[in-house]
C-alpha cells in the first residue's frame, strides 16, 4: 500500500490521509497480520482495486458498501462484486440484480462488476480488507480514515454525482457529501440495504438504476450500461 501502488488521481485527492497516524498505523497492522500467517481478503494485490478500476477524474456514480465479503474466492475489492464464476450469488448481489431487472429490464448473471467500475461507478467499500470468514474483522483499522476522505473529496468536486447509500451504515457517511452539497448539484439515492434482512423494506422497487441513467443523461452524460 505504497504511494507508487495508488492511481495517481486519488493519489493527489488523497494525499493527507495517505501521510495520517492512523493509515501508517494500518500499514503496520496488515504487515502483522500478514506476518503472522492471517488470510486476508481481498488477495493483497486487490485491496485498492476500487481506486484502481475507477481513477478520481473517472467517477460518475459512487456505491458504497461496509466491507469485503469474507468468503474466499469471493471478494476482488469492488463493493458487491464477486470474482468472476463465483456461484450461487451472495443474496445481496442476487437481490440487487433482482431490482436491475425490475428496474430496466436487465438479467446480469456474472457477479464481476467490474464492467460497471469501468463505466466511472466506484464501488467502494468503507473498509477495504477483512480477516477470511470474519465479517468486519478489520473495522476501526484505519481504512475508514482513507475511505471518508475519498468520499469527501469526490463531494467537494465540481462535477454533479451520484452517491448511492443502501442501508443504515453506508447512510451515515451522508454527512461527509452534504458540506459539499448545499447547491445540490450531487444526487444522494438512499434506500434500505439489499440484504435479505432488509431488502423488502424498500430496496426492492426503488429503482436506482434509471433514476442514476436518468441524473446522468440531465447532466450531458452517457448512461451507465449496467450489464455485467
Amino acid at each position: 500500500m505504497t504511494a507508487s501502488t495508488w492511481e495517481p488521481g486519488w493519489q493527489a485527492a488523497l494525499a493527507p490521509a495517505l501521510a495520517s497516524e492512523p493509515v501508517a498505523r494500518l500499514r503496520e497492522f496488515l504487515q502483522r497480520e500478514l506476518r503472522a500467517g492471517k488470510t486476508i481478503l481481498p488477495a493483497k494485490p486487490n485491496w485498492l482495486a476500487a481506486f484502481t478500476a475507477t481513477p478520481f477524474d473517472c467517477v460518475r456514480v459512487v456505491i458504497l458498501g461496509q466491507d469485503p465479503y469474507p468468503t474466499p474466492g469471493h471478494a476482488h475489492g469492488l463493493s458487491f462484486s464477486v470474482q468472476a464464476g463465483v456461484t450461487p450469488l451472495p443474496k445481496s448481489l442476487n437481490n440487487i440484480f433482482q431490482e436491475l431487472q425490475a428496474d430496466l429490464g436487465i438479467d446480469n448473471t456474472r457477479g464481476d462488476l467490474t464492467p460497471w467500475a469501468q463505466q466511472g461507478v466506484l464501488l467502494l467499500n468503507a473498509v477495504l480488507t477483512v480477516p477470511a470468514g470474519q465479517s468486519a474483522g478489520h473495522q476501526n483499522q484505519g481504512w475508514e480514515v482513507l475511505t471518508d476522505a475519498a468520499i469527501a473529496a469526490l463531494a467537494a468536486r465540481d462535477q454533479p454525482l451520484v452517491f448511492v447509500l443502501w442501508g443504515a451504515f453506508a447512510q451515515k457517511k451522508r454527512a461527509l457529501i452534504e458540506p459539499y452539497n448545499a447547491d445540490a448539484r450531487h444526487l444522494i439515492i438512499q434506500s434500505p440495504h439489499p440484504s435479505p434482512l432488509s431488502a423488502y423494506r424498500g430496496f426492492f422497487g426503488s429503482k436506482p438504476f434509471s433514476q442514476i441513467n436518468a441524473f446522468l443523461t440531465e447532466q450531458g452524460e452517457a448512461p451507465i450500461d449496467w450489464h455485467t
